[in-house]
């Protein structure tokens, strides 16, 4: 007679155990960003109540230490960057996603694979060396002085579009296999197939992943503070110096004392906000999906 005990009890345990790790790992990522989001919050007081929030937004220029905290120019460009490069990436790393997906032989598919997970491993410091060297150069080209806005929209396209490939890949290897052989036996092409049943069954997962590579995007730092020239100004040419709010934290937290240090943490305030944004969208879309 062979004993159920060790077929029925010990994967409940092993569950059991899996599920106290998982939630214990859960508990401590909440906890730390709860505290990040605290101690964020408590060093930007200050500013908060000195200043005033609005006048972040209304004050015509940014110079603190003649009490002026406009911070509007280096959320235009925070914006400006992060939205161009998600318009460039999410077309781009969709397009190689299906590529290695339905369109490649197997080893190649393998081989582009795994140069898309190298590229997005990349330090943002290479990257920016990169730019710097190669991208502003050709730009000045065009228009001089070649570090600008469109410099780090370009980078930041580099960097975000393996994120977008490599989510986009998950959300196809994750759609039934019922889905593409159904197409196909009512006579659909392959492009049919993927524009008219793979896309729109997977476009909550696209969408989701598009919007967390534009947070990252938004978040970046080194990469785009060596090529887009820092300057601050609101941009209103693709060839204009920018300045983002990364960028100006980076720049001058290492300096900065009383309202101006604490000005410098109501920018991160501002991109944890635009970021938990980003991720509250991914979230509703991918919950859209499920209740679909």
């Amino acid at each position: 007679m062979i004993s159920s005990r060790r077929n029925s009890l010990s994967p409940s345990a092993r569950d059991a155990q899996l599920a106290g790790v998982s939630a214990l790992s859960a508990l401590i990522s909440s906890a730390l960003f709860v505290l990040v989001v605290a101690f964020v919050l408590k060093e930007s007081w200050p500013a908060l109540t000195g200043v005033g929030p609005a006048r972040f937004f209304l004050d015509p220029a940014w110079h603190p230490t003649e009490g002026l905290f406009g911070l509007t120019p280096m959320l235009a460009a925070s914006l400006a960057a992060s939205i161009g490069a998600t318009l460039l990436a999410a077309p781009l790393g969709i397009g190689c996603a299906l590529f290695w997906r339905y369109y490649a032989p197997p080893a190649i598919a393998r081989l582009y694979r795994w140069a898309v997970i190298l590229l997005s491993g990349m330090p943002s410091v290479v990257m920016g060396l990169w730019g710097l060297t190669v991208v502003v150069p050709l730009i000045a080209l065009v228009e001089p002085p070649g570090a600008s806005l469109l410099a780090a929209i370009l980078i930041l396209t580099l960097m975000i579009a393996p994120t977008v490939a490599l989510t986009t890949e998950a959300a196809l290897a994750a759609l039934p296999d019922a889905y593409w052989r159904g197409a196909l036996a009512l006579g659909l092409s392959r492009e049919g197939v993927i524009a008219h049943v793979v896309l729109p069954a997977t476009r909550a997962s696209v969408a989701s992943g598009v919007l967390l590579a534009a947070a990252r995007a938004l978040g970046e730092t080194m990469a785009v503070v060596m090529v887009s020239g820092n300057v601050v100004q609101t941009p209103s040419s693709l060839f204009d110096s920018v300045r983002t709010l990364t960028a100006n934290v980076a720049l001058e937290m290492a300096y900065a004392t009383g309202n101006h240090r604490a000005s410098l943490f109501v920018s991160g305030l501002m991109l944890a906000a635009l970021a938990l944004a980003f991720a509250a969208t991914a979230r509703s879309l991918v919950g859209a999906r499920g209740h679909a």
